[in-house]
């Protein structure tokens, strides 16, 4: 392995280093955007509990607000809901935003690796190619072995890059449609708590 990486010359590193940023990214970014700890199904009846019985403080907010990102959704909806429904949605929705912006972190490094990865490898190949007719131009074209070695050293960083490049691209996209999914739950569920926090005041109003 070490030879191969020695015989993709230096551009080899940047696109080992970028591999393990890339594998980093992917494993922590799943880790944190599991669905248990992004919008824990039980949260939302257990802030409707609350209010049914009377039992919302502004101990319990600020614990629902450092519990998950929906918590922190919740709780800003919570903290204006008593200036109506449309200061509740604003709320949540300038929540929601900077929820959104937390799961999509690294997400962008991850998607300039994929970019970047495959032009890694090409840089490489063309410095391999310029210093395989550089072995023509002083040894002429009647050694093949060492055309074909040369050749073949210089595509190693193609393939590389080719290799970080695909798998970062497939979990890119795979994360962007996980936050997708999770900040739309997360918006479906508050406006539940909307409609139900308004709909029942409007009720006890009539």
């Amino acid at each position: 392995m070490y030879e191969i990486i020695k015989s993709g010359g230096i551009l080899m590193w940047p696109i080992i280093i970028s591999s393990i940023i890339s594998v980093a990214i992917v494993i922590e970014r799943y880790w944190t955007l599991r669905v248990a700890n992004v919008r824990p199904k039980d949260q939302l009846p257990q802030v409707w509990r609350w209010i049914k019985n009377q039992q919302l403080d502004s101990e319990k907010i600020k614990n629902l607000r450092q519990s998950s990102l929906f918590g922190s959704v919740l709780a800003a909806g919570l903290q204006a809901s008593r200036y109506g429904r449309d200061a509740m949605k604003d709320a949540i929705q300038e929540a929601g935003d900077h929820a959104a912006h937390e799961m999509e972190r690294f997400l962008s490094t991850l998607g300039t690796i994929a970019a970047i990865s495959p032009l890694l490898g090409l840089l490489g190949t063309v410095l391999g190619m310029v210093d395989v007719f550089s072995d023509i131009m002083t040894q002429g074209t009647g050694n093949t072995s060492i055309l074909a070695g040369g050749i073949s050293k210089a595509l190693i960083t193609t393939a590389a890059g080719l290799t970080v490049a695909i798998p970062s691209v497939v979990f890119h996209r795979a994360l962007v449609r996980k936050v997708d999914e999770l900040t739309v739950l997360m918006e479906q569920d508050s406006i539940k708590l909307v409609d139900a926090i308004h709909s029942d005041g409007a009720a006890q109003k009539k």
